[in-house]
């Protein structure tokens, strides 16, 4: 569950402690002592519902459940975390070299130019980017 605390300025028209507000219900507020306190309202919300992180979890959840070979999930995990440490440590070596960079980042503002040109400019080709963006996904997830 997410929480968010904010602090707010007081409206001006808003009485505190036990007189009217604006909609007729009497407002009891604690406010702190402070100079600053007198001017601000801490106001904490909660979001309820499911959000990502759980729909995560359960995802993960249903696939170590409905595994017959536990084993291999936990290798294939292990192996995703040392690639990842690979592929960390492959940037940061090839970050290191003195002219590596510079043409890298080089060929990036060339390719995403291309890109933006070649997909991005024109209502067709957008819509030539999207479908070929909805093949592969529905070609990765077997549909």
């Amino acid at each position: 569950m997410a929480s968010i605390t904010a602090r707010l300025p007081l409206p001006p028209l808003v009485l505190v402690n036990g007189r009217q507000s604006l909609n007729g219900s009497p407002q009891k507020l604690a406010m702190p002592s402070t100079k600053e306190g007198r001017y601000r309202l801490g106001i904490k919300s909660k979001a309820t519902g499911e959000n990502s992180e759980t729909s995560i979890v359960k995802s993960v959840q249903n696939v170590w459940d409905k595994s017959e070979d536990r084993v291999a999930l936990i290798g294939l995990g292990f192996a995703g975390v040392v690639a990842l440490w690979a592929a960390i440590n492959l940037v940061s070596a090839i970050d290191k070299v003195p002219i590596v960079p510079g043409f890298l980042e080089l060929v990036g503002i060339v390719y995403s130019t291309w890109f933006t040109y070649r997909y991005l400019l024109y209502k067709p080709d957008r819509e030539e980017l999207f479908r070929t963006i909805n093949k592969s996904i529905s070609d990765i997830l077997g549909q």
